[in-house]
């Protein structure tokens, strides 16, 4: 029985190891691997083929564009502008990817987190409230780090937490995020009060 309880035990933290190992994106094991869709000749790594090296270009690390504004005409009036390695075939494996938030006046990005990913982001021009909650603490209780940033400032949401941006001004606001993965993933939470409805979508970069 011992031994059994034992064995229980062991297969659990191993469990549970082997989830928190593959939570954040591997460590490259060569200089670069551009992504391709190509399943028949080429090697795959981390979710995705990589094109041969001899046959990479200068264009499999380029993407323009990121000085457009996005189109924030919708109900939250937002919008945000990935760099990630869908857009950018260089980033595979590299464990990045960059994104452009645009906020429209009042505008959100609603209540969200980045399972894989932590976040560092900075004002380009406006005024924006940002904030993160902790996860549960020793007193069953969350705690919310919240600031108003400026042009220039820059705020950190840790992976996995809940956390926010919200145009609080008259005026649009550009940002700019790093994240810590090049897949974060966006799972997003938005209650809907006025039509009574809780709402949970799921958002791929």
């Amino acid at each position: 029985m011992m031994e059994a309880r034992h064995f229980l035990a062991c297969l659990i933290f191993f469990a549970m190891s082997s989830y928190m190992a593959y939570a954040t994106d591997p460590t490259q094991l060569q200089d670069f691997c551009v992504a391709v869709n190509n399943p028949y000749k080429e090697p795959f790594v981390n979710g995705l083929f990589c094109k041969n090296l001899m046959d990479a270009t200068p264009e499999d690390f380029f993407l323009e564009g990121l000085d457009k504004p996005g189109n924030t005409n919708n109900m939250l009036g937002f919008s945000f502008t990935p760099a990630s390695v869908l857009q950018l075939p260089g980033l595979h494996t590299l464990g990045i990817t960059l994104v452009r938030f645009d906020y429209a006046p009042y505008g959100l990005n609603p209540p969200h987190t980045n399972p894989r990913a932590s976040e560092i982001l900075t004002v380009l021009e406006g005024t924006l409230y940002v904030g993160f909650v902790t996860s549960n603490l020793p007193n069953g209780e969350n705690k919310l780090f919240a600031k108003v940033l400026n042009k220039g400032d820059v705020f950190v949401f840790p992976q996995g937490l809940i956390h926010f941006q919200f145009n609080a001004g008259k005026k649009p606001v550009v940002a700019i995020a790093m994240l810590s993965s090049q897949n974060p993933d966006k799972v997003t939470l938005l209650l809907m009060s006025c039509l009574g409805l809780s709402h949970l979508s799921l958002w791929m970069f």
